[in-house]
């Protein structure tokens, strides 16, 4: 590659690489993963880089972290999940409450199965269409919507949260009183 493809290169790391970090973060739960998840795509792109560029860089590098976490996700060993007790709240009002939500959550959709994961990555987080996310992932635009149907329902569960509606109108998440 010369050196105008290089520059190509940079630019768009640099520009959205920050973006891709969070889609890696999201899939993988762990920034360190992420991070290196993110290098091991970057790494493959780069020598096709002349290829990639022409077209949509960004959904090309976005598909490629889903199926390589999805690679790396089948062959990780799951026996032991190591995690330290938390302390209790003091107090009735947490100053933390945003950030303990925004765990669950992160917590609720690692918990998820890889392909319903990846389609809540894509369609909420970096709030890609149907036919875009199922274009990332390769598969139907149904298959699409009843896996975030499927992923959704359990987030429900899961969260502890409680869906309601303003109005009639949105949907917001207001945490539960403890």
């Amino acid at each position: 590659m010369g050196p105008i493809a290089d520059e190509g290169f940079e630019a768009f790391v640099a520009a959205r690489g920050p973006r891709l970090l969070r889609v890696a973060w999201l899939l993988t739960g762990d920034a360190h993963l992420a991070e290196d998840l993110l290098q091991t795509v970057l790494a493959k792109v780069w020598p096709k880089w002349h290829r990639i560029a022409a077209d949509s860089p960004e959904a090309y590098v976005r598909k490629a972290l889903v199926h390589t976490h999805a690679s790396w996700w089948r062959r990780r060993w799951r026996g032991e999940v190591p995690h330290g007790e938390l302390p209790d709240a003091v107090g009735t009002q947490n100053a933390y409450d945003s950030v303990d939500l925004e765990q669950s959550l992160a917590h609720a959709i690692r918990s998820l199965p890889v392909r319903q994961r990846a389609v809540v990555v894509l369609r909420y987080f970096e709030d890609l269409s149907v036919e875009d996310t199922a274009a990332t992932l390769g598969c139907a635009p149904g298959t699409v919507k009843s896996q975030a149907a499927k992923a959704l329902s359990t987030l429900r569960e899961r969260l502890p949260a409680v869906i309601e509606s303003e109005e009639g109108t949105d949907d917001h998440i207001y945490a539960r009183s403890a």
